[in-house]
This record gives C-alpha cells, structure tokens and sequence, in this order.
C-alpha cells in the first residue's frame, strides 16, 4: 500500500489538497519542470488526490517541493481537475497557510514573509499570523499583462461576444455576465459552468494566446464571467475551471489578470475588490509595474484568507480496481474528462 499525507484547507471557499508527505522529490529543476514531469509520466498522483472516490471536482491539489532556487522557501506544483497550472491564487494562499501552521516554515509574529516558488515564476507571501494562527495573506503575483480588449468572438447559440484577454499567472478570457443575463448567485452556477466551457474553445480558436517568454504557459486556462458586486465588492467573477465548475473563490489569478485588463482601460482605483459566488473576497491591488518581454505589465497584491479543514492520509491499494480514481460528467462537468489537458506544449497528445 502507498500512503500520501494531505493537510486540506479553503481560501474564501475554494480548497486545496497540499500533499505535504508521501512523495519524494520529483524530477526536475524548476517547478514548472516539475510539473512537465508529472503530467507526461507520473499523473496518476493528481487522478489519485483529486478523483473520486478521494476527491471531487471543485478540489484542487497542491505537491510541496524543495527549491533549487535561491530566493525560495519552498515549491508547490499546482495541480487541478483536469490540468497543471502556472500558478493559482486560491492554492498559494492556502499552501502558505498550511506551511505555517504545520510547522514546515517557521511562522514569526505579527507577519511572516515566505517566497514561493511556482511554476510560472517566484510569489512573494506575507502572512498576518497571532495565536499560532495564519489571519490573512498577501500575496505578490507574477507579473500579469494585458493583450485584448473588447476582442470579438464568434460562439454558436451565443452570438458576438466581447472578451478581454489577459495572464495573471494563467490565462483568463473575461466576458461580461450581465450582457448574458447572468447575476452570478449560487443557482446559477451550473448554466455558467456549461456556457463556459462552450466558450473556452472559440477563444482558443480564435484569439492568440502567446506567453512573450515562456511557451509552456500559453494556453487559455479560465473563461472568467464578470458581473457588477453584490456584496460592497467591486465587480463578481465567476471562474470556470475545467471540465466544467466555478471557482468557488474570486480566483487569484483572474483577479491578477482582471487588474491589468482595468489597468490598460484606465479605470482601476487604488484597489480592487474582487467578489466570488459566495460573496467572498479578495482585496486586490498593484504592487508595482514591470514587464514582460516586450508588453507592459504590473506585479499585483492579492489578500485573502485560508482556513485548515483537514489532516488526511489517503492510501492507494493495489488490489483496488478504482484504485486511481474516476470520473463522472453527472458531477464533473461537460468538458473534458479522460485525463489532463495535456496543459504543456511537449505534452504528448493522448
């Protein structure tokens, strides 16, 4: 029998699985080589965590690792229900809260500061912490720029639509939810889930989607509905996660792209407050400006909070003929089931 060790906690709603022991360390230099490696030869961890019967589709997953980089605390790879992912607001946050809190990175009061190294590059953590508690945590995103505005994209049944482009760490394709008669509230959450992902190919298709420095992240990762708050927030994002959920959260990482699509409009304030379906939120704001290659970009800060749900051993039996789990679409969504996204470029095709 093999046994991994699992801390679970949620961020504003959102959970991840951190795989804290179990598993030695994977191939590779970097993070993002990490996660290659993983998905080409060994992703079966991520079916095993997140599947059922061990897991459900709005989980995510977590793989702490040493880092060879100098700068780093700690790695995390990032894995989600149907891919690997450059970065994840959501995950880092509650990473950091469970590395703190268990002891594996030693927490100072009143603010400790970390650096975590993901596959898209370094985020930078401080943590308010007092009892022994994480209290909230801030964030400092990788680089997020702007490429389209307003860009028009032809979906069957759907019409023209108009959608912002733009990488905070993953790329997200906004479009306005109140044009499509959504609020974003809970009961909507499955027709936003479905018209998501009937919207994500035509971007795909139709829209370039070019990372400046780095191939691997260039791919669509979330069809992102954006919708006035509802709770004293500023807007609402209902994120779709493939193979068809919300994001439970506001979403780190469209919050990060969504600042640089209102940066490049002109009309972001000092900060952004980002509401999730459940009225959850984050507190966003731009740490500092940069670039990418040749494009504009600003580095966001992104403040949430994360809560430990659970201390998990979950153990694979040879015996078990669902020993690496499985997938329903009555829960699981319309989109793509039968293994990863094949996220990476030198991926192979299934």
């Amino acid at each position: 029998m093999r046994v991994i060790h699992c801390v679970d906690a949620h961020a504003e709603g959102e959970s991840t699985r951190v795989i804290v022991g179990g598993v030695l360390d994977v191939p590779g230099t970097t993070m993002l080589e990490k996660a290659r490696h993983l998905e080409r030869e060994h992703d079966e961890l991520r079916r095993l965590c997140l599947f059922e019967p061990r897991g459900s589709a709005p989980l995510s997953a977590v793989l702490v690792q040493p880092s060879a980089h100098p700068e780093a605390d700690a790695g995390i790879v990032i894995m989600e229900s149907s891919s690997y992912e450059g970065m994840s607001g959501t995950n880092a946050i509650n990473a950091a809260t469970v590395l703190l809190q268990t002891g594996m990175v030693a927490m100072t009061e009143p603010v400790t500061t970390l650096v975590l190294e993901a596959p898209a590059g370094l985020v930078r953590v401080s943590a308010e912490c007092a009892d022994g508690q994480v209290q909230s945590v801030t964030f400092e995103n990788v680089p997020s720029f702007c490429t389209a505005l307003d860009a028009p994209v032809e979906v069957p049944d759907a019409g023209t639509l108009h959608v912002d482009l733009a990488y905070g760490g993953a790329w997200c394709a906004f479009v306005d939810a109140a044009a499509l008669g959504f609020a974003i509230v809970p009961d909507e959450a499955r027709d936003l889930a479905d018209l998501g992902e009937r919207i994500r190919p035509h971007v795909n298709a139709q829209l370039p989607i070019a990372h400046p420095l780095e191939p691997d992240l260039s791919h669509l990762s979330f069809v992102v509905f954006v919708a006035p708050g509802r709770a004293g927030g500023d807007a609402r994002h209902a994120t779709i996660v493939s193979p068809g959920r919300l994001d439970r959260a506001p979403t780190g990482t469209a919050t990060s792209a969504r600042l640089a699509v209102l940066d490049a409009r002109g009309t972001l304030g000092e900060a952004y407050v980002a509401e999730g379906v459940l009225g959850t939120r984050f507190v966003d704001r731009i740490a500092r400006r940069t670039r990418v290659g040749e494009l504009d970009a600003v580095v966001p800060a992104i403040t949430g909070r994360a809560w430990i749900t659970g201390h998990h051993q979950l153990v694979l039996d040879a015996t078990d003929p669902l020993a690496e789990g499985f997938t329903l679409p009555d829960t699981w969504g319309s989109g793509r089931r039968d293994g990863t996204l094949n996220t990476f470029r030198s991926a192979p095709t299934p």
